[in-house]
């Protein structure tokens, strides 16, 4: 089954990835492109909408991203936001300019017309508004639909082209029936099919990993986290015993985590886990390697050698399943044009041009949220579903600077530990993710009446929905107290435990 979907053209706004996960709550496929995306990434027969982003840029500048020019041949519905307004504005004769005083906030608008986008929207309704520009001069053939409180156009259209055009931010919770205006975009405008659904992709992606395996085996990489547990059951199911799941001690993993994953696996999943314990090879490769891309990319390819390896010992095998989820190819520029790159992954940035395995990726586009929803259909335990994510550079990320025994020893310590606290206070399924952190440097403390100059754990707990925005956790203050005053006492070679209290954005959630 092909998806219906919706294309968005993300011209940096913060609020991007929150249209994706808009859209696919209406249970339409979406998509998140760069201004200056490639054709050849997306299959656009199945385009049925387009949504233009906001963005930080003034379209008036010489630098600011343009409109892609492919994107009006298309022929399809078109919804820009903020500054995909301002572009549409511009490109139809339009004008915009500088307003002196920006409208941040909640704002109030007024609706003269509630059919199309703002059917069943109360005339004066509350929206959510981030911009210091505003249209000047409509194009023509446009016509206005609602203005702000401060007389600012906030919404025009151009009915005879479907294109349509506001100057607030409907995405997020702030704006009154916001969803509701995405849903008459999508399902009344576009007129998309609500066919996105975890049992529907279960079912097409089993059709398309044996169209595309035949009688090939297929060699699955197991992390222990829910993305490749998830990737390795369906791989069973399309497959069956051409499935070879593997485990790769790489030597970065958490304290006993090898041992325990592996026994989980073969006694809750009959997945007939092979382990391999590869950890002096890859911490030699890593030997004086302080620079977390190059951390990223050594892993990544020493993977890829790895598992060319291993598959001589299960005869022919021709593909390679990872369980790279969709924020793992956003952050690592990988879906075409000039975007940034915030970081490598080892299963996307780190792997070589050519490698004799074919590379299999069946929950790729999807988010971390979704990837647990299809674990739950797939009737995988809670023990599982309920892990916090865990990298594949693994604890290499989590040490700042260099990688020594010494330092991988002290951070499984202290981890583990902290790790512990959180279940025994009932606090570790209220977090997406937490982890200890060992830092680059030694501070001064005293222990008894002895001086100590030792290591600094930082904790990190968040919370998130896929991984793409995180907020810092609020940990009671009595159980920070305890997490601090273990770890010193009981993790040698620590004297100092310090809190990380930052969002992502601006931060990452992993350090390196």
């Amino acid at each position: 089954m092909e998806h219906d979907t919706i294309a968005i053209i993300d011209y940096g706004s913060q609020y991007t990835q929150l249209i994706a996960r808009r859209i696919r709550e209406l249970n339409v496929y979406s998509i998140i492109l760069p201004y200056d995306f490639k054709s050849s990434y997306v299959n656009f027969d199945n385009i049925k909408g387009i949504i233009l982003s906001g963005g930080p840029s003034s379209v008036y500048d010489d630098k600011s991203p343009e409109l892609n020019k492919k994107i009006l041949s298309y022929n399809v519905p078109v919804l820009g936001i903020c500054y995909g307004l301002q572009l549409l504005v511009e490109k139809f004769g339009g004008r915009v300019s500088s307003s002196g005083i920006g409208e941040y906030g909640p704002s109030k608008i007024n609706i003269t017309s509630n059919d199309m986008l703002f059917e069943q929207i109360p005339n004066n309704t509350t929206v959510w508004m981030s911009h210091g520009d505003k249209i000047e001069i409509i194009p023509e053939d446009w016509i206005i639909t609602s203005k702000s409180e401060n007389g600012i156009i906030s919404s025009i259209q151009n009915q005879k082209n479907s294109i349509f055009g506001v100057q607030f931010h409907p995405e997020v919770m702030h704006t009154n029936k916001g969803d509701t205006m995405i849903s008459n975009f999508i399902l009344n405008i576009c007129n998309a099919k609500a066919n996105w659904s975890s049992e529907n992709f279960i079912k097409q992606t089993i059709i398309d990993i044996r169209k595309t395996v035949g009688d090939g085996k297929v060699l699955c990489a197991l992390s222990g986290g829910v993305d490749s547990t998830v990737v390795s059951t369906i791989m069973k199911k399309a497959i069956g015993d051409n499935a070879i799941c593997v485990f790769i001690d790489h030597g970065l993993l958490r304290k006993d985590e090898a041992s325990e994953v592996v026994q989980m696996f073969n006694e809750s999943l009959d997945l007939g886990v092979n382990l391999f314990d590869c950890s002096k090879i890859f911490l030699d490769k890593l030997k004086d390697i302080d620079d977390p891309e190059d951390k990223r990319k050594i892993i990544g390819l020493q993977f890829i050698k790895e598992f060319q390896r291993i598959t001589k010992e299960f005869g022919k095998v021709d593909f390679l399943a990872q369980g790279t989820l969709y924020p793992d190819i956003i952050e690592s520029g990988g879906y075409g044009g000039s975007a940034k790159t915030i970081k490598s992954h080892h299963n996307v940035g780190g792997l070589p041009d050519k490698m004799n395995l074919r590379l299999i990726e069946p929950v790729k586009e999807l988010f971390k949220d979704e990837v647990r929803k299809i674990g739950i259909d797939l009737d995988i335990p809670t023990q599982f579903i309920s892990r916090h994510p865990f990298p594949g550079p693994g604890l290499a990320i989590r040490i700042l600077g260099k990688i020594t025994e010494e330092r991988l020893d002290v951070l499984r310590e202290a981890d583990a530990l902290f790790i512990q606290i959180l279940k025994e206070t009932s606090e570790y399924d209220n977090i997406w993710q937490a982890f200890c952190v060992l830092l680059p440097i030694r501070t001064v403390g005293v222990m008894g009446d002895n001086r100590t100059y030792d290591y600094v754990i930082g904790l990190r707990m968040v919370t998130s929905l896929d991984g793409m925005t995180a907020d810092w956790y609020n940990l009671p203050e009595h159980i920070l107290k305890l997490c601090s005053s273990r770890i010193v006492n009981e993790v040698k070679g620590v004297n100092r435990v310090v809190l990380d209290i930052t969002s992502k954005p601006p931060g990452t959630i992993e350090w390196e």
